[in-house]
């Protein structure tokens, strides 16, 4: 039977979108029944707290997992001069902020074929990281932005705070042999926490070649996760 919840809101978006995130799906896998409308409202009950009702039904035969293959991506070649112009644009902004920062706090951009890499260490910026890198990847894409205005390839920008992918990349790494090893022993599979689609990437690529294992990330950003399970 489908699973269907009762959503409540000011308006009818801010209903659906709760709704949507207990369910933890895309809009376009559910049916949406407004039950009680804002605009449906009498003169007597116009000092009422507004409040809207909608009907989240899940479809039936939605396909939740999905292997993570990443679609290729047409290649763009920047020019130097593009390059050097969003290098810039990067570094005026890294300059503004750093006023706000310790003063031991350093930088540095590299321009790739692909965009700019960007780091900034110092000695605590745990704060600019955040939970699980949260901060840093909403930070990598104000930057990515940056480099791009007024261009017209879109430019990329990698960041990297105090070394933090690094770091981790080898915790993911060793997660993913852990539980691999865990899977085998009980013979039952493993769902992980939600991750960043780069930290999924580590998962897979590090357990590709295990002949024992498959790897499958399930769900909708930003609750998607892999599941980690024996091959059948």
């Amino acid at each position: 039977m489908a699973k269907s919840i009762i959503s409540e809101g000011k308006t009818t978006n801010e209903a659906i979108e709760k709704g949507l995130k207990e369910l933890k799906v895309s809009k376009k896998m559910v049916d949406i029944k407004v039950l009680e409308n804002e605009d449906k409202r009498s003169f007597f009950s116009i000092l009422a707290p507004r409040v809207v009702k909608v009907e989240l039904t899940v479809k039936e035969n939605i396909k939740e997992k999905q292997r993570e293959i990443p679609s290729p991506k047409k290649e763009i070649n920047l020019t130097e001069q593009e390059l050097e112009k969003a290098a810039e644009r990067v570094e005026k902004f890294i300059k503004e902020i750093k006023t706000e920062l310790p003063e031991d706090v350093t930088y540095n951009i590299e321009k790739t074929s692909k965009g700019l890499e960007v780091s900034i260490n110092s000695k605590d910026l745990g704060y600019l990281i955040g939970y699980r890198g949260e901060t840093l990847y909403a930070m990598q894409s104000i930057l990515s932005a940056i480099a791009s205005k007024g261009n017209q390839n879109r430019i990329r920008v990698i960041l990297d705070i105090e070394g933090y992918k690094a770091k981790r990349e080898k915790t993911l790494e060793e997660l993913a042999e852990k539980v691999a090893k865990t899977v085998i022993r009980t013979r039952k599979p493993v769902k992980l926490e939600p991750m960043q689609a780069y930290e999924r990437k580590i998962i897979h690529s590090k357990l590709q070649g295990n002949p024992k294992i498959e790897t499958i990330s399930e769900g909708q950003e930003p609750h998607r996760r892999i599941v980690i399970s024996l091959k059948k």
